[in-house]
């Protein structure tokens, strides 16, 4: 969670680079998922930071508008950083998901809760979420873990480092997620601990 200008400049420089980013902002036309990866990053900070600032609601309502545009459903303090959004399409987050570093999202994602539950599915770090796929109810995925396209997850994944998919999601391979995701927090540091070593 961004707590501090340094927590928001280190979210938005491990965004971009798990967006595969090489350019320093993003383009006026185009590059809309970047933006709205920025503009969550920006309301974050000021609903974190200066929530007696009234630009907080002004960030906020724009999040709000550029995500219905491109079908993004993500509430604020629920993504790590190296967010990684593959394309506009429908992704919806419920507000009680807490997701790890490092998640490649692909479209038509649904993280939700249950029959009325407030609980809702807890992500570990460097997570792939292929299309379609739907984790729903009080359920932890351990690190490392891919789900597959249009696998539907309602129990637990504990075993680090493996592929599931299916209805309902079974494991089906010991690979982890590591071809389909780009660790952007580790080399986010080590970039930055070269320049203070140079």
């Amino acid at each position: 969670m961004i707590q501090s200008y340094a927590d928001y400049e280190y979210y938005l420089k491990c965004d971009k680079v798990a967006l595969n980013k090489t350019y320093a902002r993003p383009h006026w036309l185009g590059d809309e998922v970047w933006k709205y990866e920025r503009l969550l990053r920006k309301a974050e900070y000021f609903a974190n930071c200066h929530s007696k600032n009234p630009l907080r609601y002004w960030y906020k309502y724009r999040l709000k508008k550029l995500g219905l545009k491109l079908g993004f459903c993500i509430p604020l303090n629920v993504v790590g950083p190296g967010l990684s959004l593959a394309h506009p399409g429908p992704v919806l987050i419920n507000g009680a998901c807490r997701i790890g570093k490092n998640c490649r999202i692909q479209t038509c994602v649904t993280l939700g809760s249950t029959n009325g539950s407030s609980k809702a599915p807890l992500l570990g770090d460097n997570i792939f979420l292929g299309d379609g796929c739907k984790i729903i109810g009080e359920v932890q995925i351990a690190d490392n873990v891919a789900i597959g396209a249009n696998a539907v997850v309602v129990k637990s994944i504990t075993e680090p480092n493996t592929t599931w998919g299916g209805v309902p999601a079974r494991k089906i391979s010991q690979h982890s997620s590591g071809e389909n995701v780009i660790k952007a927090t580790e080399l986010v540091s080590a970039k930055e601990n070269n320049q203070y070593e140079n």
